[in-house]
């Protein structure tokens, strides 16, 4: 009889202790092979700048671009003319995009200035394509800042 309470004893202790258990989800301390986030890297204007962009002497790229982007938009730019780009600055942008990351899902992005424009600040960066290691745009950039 003794040995009998003392096993009912030790089953009862264990049933009450094992309530106590710390309880891990799976995914929070597993991962998937070879799935990580991906780095994504752009290259693109940033415009309406109050006279605080990049300048031509010190970025020519700059102007490089924006005829570039003029041309695109149908814009018909002679290489006689030279643009002050005063208030566009040339930046890149780079971004980590999620693994599983759904299409039409928002992600941020960070922008920074290539040239030697004194502010971004109140700048709206035009739409800017943002690509992985393998070349291929997965996501777009573009808004205010």
């Amino acid at each position: 009889m003794g040995k009998a309470l003392i096993a009912w004893a030790l089953m009862l202790v264990m049933i009450a202790l094992s309530g106590m258990a710390n309880a891990e989800r799976i995914k929070d301390i597993a991962s998937i092979a070879g799935v990580r986030d991906n780095q994504l890297l752009g290259y693109g204007l940033v415009v309406g700048l109050n006279g605080t962009g990049d300048k031509v002497s010190s970025s020519p790229f700059v102007e490089q671009s924006m005829k570039s982007m003029l041309t695109q938009l149908g814009i018909v730019v002679p290489p006689s003319v030279n643009i002050n780009p005063k208030n566009v600055a040339a930046v890149v942008v780079h971004a980590s995009l999620p693994a599983f990351t759904k299409p039409g899902q928002k992600i941020d992005i960070t922008v920074s200035s290539v040239g030697d424009s004194k502010s971004l600040r109140g700048g709206s960066l035009l739409m800017t394509p943002l690509k992985g290691i393998d070349g291929k745009v997965y996501a777009i950039g573009q808004g205010n800042l």
